[in-house]
């Protein structure tokens, strides 16, 4: 059992989680919680630590605690290291660790793996800085049959522990990919037959109105600034999210959610 703060493992887990550099140069980000754990690919799990507290909940609370009994049964698979309450406390990233965390390696996904299929659903996000946002957003796109999210360079790191613990396991499961141009990857979907579509204030249509039934795309802008100028102009159409009172706009989350799950309904006939 590690019980030392200045262990190298230890000190590494603490540096993925708090610095986007070290996740980028090593290739690996850390997830954490239960559900998490248990969500995971087993091929992409590098490393799984364990609290004291937690080790020995599991192996006492076995019988009646379905998720102590999904964790053991999982830790069959593989190697792990237990690490004192304390130490744990220092690598999570949260204010009531759970007791158990991955590092992970980071997903490899291509164009293929977003462009692919009849009529795919895609989001292209510009300069989502919120964390928090760029989680959900990720996690809407799974509930409502999103193909993949593709993410200019100035969002927030996907691999973020907020962004992390916001999509709720999605991550795993949802492709994205994050895009040097967002100019040359519309050209790259246009080529493909995807019709793009802007959400912005001064859309010429309410969101209902475009059939989404097709490969189609939503462009969302950052949180304060909206899309970029040149950004909208890519877009086949300009669509708009009607608001009363003296809203002006929505949340990111909120607005792609809207456009999301109306693209479903159309889809689902």
């Amino acid at each position: 059992m590690i019980t030392s703060l200045s262990n190298s493992r230890v000190k590494n887990v603490t540096a993925l989680n708090r610095k986007a550099k070290e996740r980028k140069s090593q290739g690996k980000y850390v997830v954490e919680g239960v559900r998490m754990f248990l969500e995971a690919p087993q091929e992409e799990i590098e490393e799984v630590y364990l609290s004291e507290g937690f080790a020995k909940g599991c192996g006492r609370d076995r019988q009646e605690n379905p998720y102590a009994a999904s964790c053991l049964k999982k830790l069959e698979g593989l190697s792990y290291e237990t690490v004192s309450d304390e130490v744990f406390a220092r690598m999570s990233d949260t204010q009531a660790p759970q007791g158990v965390l991955c590092v992970m390696r980071c997903r490899s996904c291509s164009e293929a793996d977003l462009f692919s299929g009849e009529s795919p659903l895609l989001m292209v996000l510009e300069d989502i800085q919120d964390p928090g946002n760029l989680g959900t957003i990720l996690r809407t796109a799974e509930g409502a049959g999103v193909q993949g999210v593709l993410m200019s360079a100035g969002c927030a790191d996907i691999y973020n522990p907020k962004t992390i613990r916001s999509t709720m396991g999605s991550i795993y499961r949802v492709p994205f990919l994050g895009v040097p141009s967002l100019r040359e990857a519309a050209a790259r979907m246009k080529e493909r037959g995807i019709r793009l579509y802007a959400a912005h204030l001064q859309g010429s249509v309410v969101y209902t109105e475009p059939d989404y039934t097709q490969a189609s795309a939503f462009l969302i802008g950052n949180e304060g600034n909206g899309l970029k100028p040149e950004t909208a102009a890519l877009a086949d159409g300009r669509i708009r999210i009607p608001m009363a009172g003296r809203v002006e706009s929505l949340n990111a989350a909120m607005a792609s959610g809207i456009l999301m799950y109306e693209a479903a309904r159309q889809r689902r006939g």
